[in-house]
């Protein structure tokens, strides 16, 4: 059976990314927030609290939020505009491409609730689709942190880049994926969680942790795979890819996303046209019309879950 780890002192990444924020606003006025009606769901009210000047509320209303976010940051401010990944990256979609990116304005854009974190509220509120919108559009960095440790370190580089980036954060309190933190946090550059020759399971987000812990299920099977956290999806970190590749008999992707235009098929974009030919699977939500229920629910229906993964990597490995 796999390790059990205690969650219960972790938070969720979107109380770190509010405890930095806040830490990092101390000393830096120009970082100010901007809300559309989520200061409460991104953590944000101690944030308010504290920096009133350093905070606009806009309301519903996402593409006034990222306009205003864009006219903030050409003006020298650090801005974090934070609303609900689903909404912000469809209906907004038209402002973050041309008024950030391609205006270069660095905006921090906060998906927030991303993935299937709304649980039974539905398809219409999942985000499952941001990775490969965003994947299309020039100049934006995208980066889902899977632990505390990623989300803090994240958050500070990302205030001081000067360039767009999109960060994604679900609701859950995520454990730590290392007993220790020792390596450095890059954009653009995976951490290599566990190390083993049979498999490569790139994960990113919050199934990091699951695939971490199918990792450990698969050592009663004889099994030793390397778990990594890909952690930016762009710039993908195609040198550490290719080390799996030469590396593993076969490699898995991870992602609480579509498994269209994301992390799999970003993956398997790179390896094809290198001459990858090993087993390889994507494991995300599929073109469907999502079942309803829990996150927790809907991640174990789509084998995004411990079980889910060592069950298809036992199967693949067998091919």
């Amino acid at each position: 059976m796999a390790e059990q780890i205690n969650t219960n002192s972790y938070k969720a990444n979107l109380e770190i990314f509010s405890e930095t924020l806040q830490r990092l606003a101390v000393d830096d006025r120009n970082i100010v927030a901007v809300t559309s009606d989520s200061r409460g769901s991104g953590k944000l009210v101690p944030f308010g609290q504290k920096f009133p000047d350093q905070m606009v509320e806009v309301g519903i209303a996402e593409q006034n939020l990222v306009g205003v976010a864009a006219g903030l940051a050409s003006c020298g401010k650090k801005v974090f505009a934070v609303s609900p990944a689903c909404f912000l990256t469809a209906r907004a979609l038209e402002q973050i491409k041309n008024d950030v990116a391609y205006s270069d304005n660095p905006v921090n854009v906060i998906g927030i609730s991303a993935g299937v974190s709304y649980g039974a509220l539905g398809s219409t509120h999942h985000s499952l689709h941001d990775y490969a919108a965003l994947r299309a559009i020039n100049n934006i960095t995208i980066v889902a942190p899977a632990d505390n440790f990623e989300t803090a370190q994240a958050i500070e580089l990302a205030a001081n880049t000067n360039k767009p980036v999109y960060l994604r954060f679900g609701k859950k309190p995520m454990p730590s994926l290392k007993e220790t933190n020792d390596d450095v946090f890059v954009f653009g550059k995976g951490r290599i969680i566990c190390e083993g020759d049979d498999v490569a399971i790139i994960a990113t987000g919050e199934t990091v942790y699951p695939a971490l812990q199918a990792a450990k299920k698969l050592l009663a099977q004889n099994i030793n795979a390397t778990v990594i956290s890909m952690h930016t999806i762009k710039p993908l970190d195609n040198a550490l890819i290719d080390t799996m590749a030469k590396k593993c008999k076969a490699i898995v992707t991870v992602e609480e996303h579509s498994v269209f235009g994301g992390l799999g098929e970003a993956c398997a974009s790179h390896l094809l046209q290198n001459g990858f030919t090993k087993p390889f699977k994507i494991i995300g939500i599929p073109d469907e019309y999502t079942v309803t229920g829990s996150q927790t629910e809907i991640m174990n229906h789509y084998g995004i879950s411990e079980t889910g993964i060592a069950e298809a990597i036992e199967k693949l490995i067998k091919i």
